[in-house]
């Protein structure tokens, strides 16, 4: 863990990216907790900047990520992570947070996996 360069916040980037499909699912951020966590339980655990908390991938869904294998890239500042996604990465129902192109405008390209309504309980 000491190879990893750690941002001036103590934080580092983190692409997910489906194990079966290579779909990049999401990119989202670690501090050395959450490195940590996620080694030890083989489950993604990252760092909520919006919250400034820890938090566990599938807390509130239960659309968990286990971990299958951890990369760093060349300069020690980015982590890839490929995972066995369950149901969907996106908190809004999408199966990868990058379910729009460009193409004149934002167009929606993904289907939704799950209603956000019937697991968060939002509108």
């Amino acid at each position: 863990m000491s190879e990893i360069k750690w941002d001036e916040r103590g934080l580092v980037p983190v692409v997910v990216q489906d194990f079966r499909t290579k779909d990049v699912l999401m990119v989202a951020y670690m501090n050395k907790e959450a490195f940590e966590l996620t080694l030890k339980t083989g489950k993604a655990h990252y760092y909520s900047r919006s919250r400034k908390k820890l938090w566990f991938k599938g807390e509130t869904s239960g659309h968990t990520q286990n971990i299958k294998d951890i990369h760093i890239d060349c300069d020690n500042d980015t982590i890839l992570i490929l995972v066995d996604q369950k149901v969907a990465a996106c908190h809004t129902g999408y199966w990868s947070c990058f379910y729009r192109v460009w193409a004149d405008g934002w167009k929606v390209v993904g289907k939704k996996v799950f209603d956000e309504e019937k697991v968060y309980g939002e509108k």
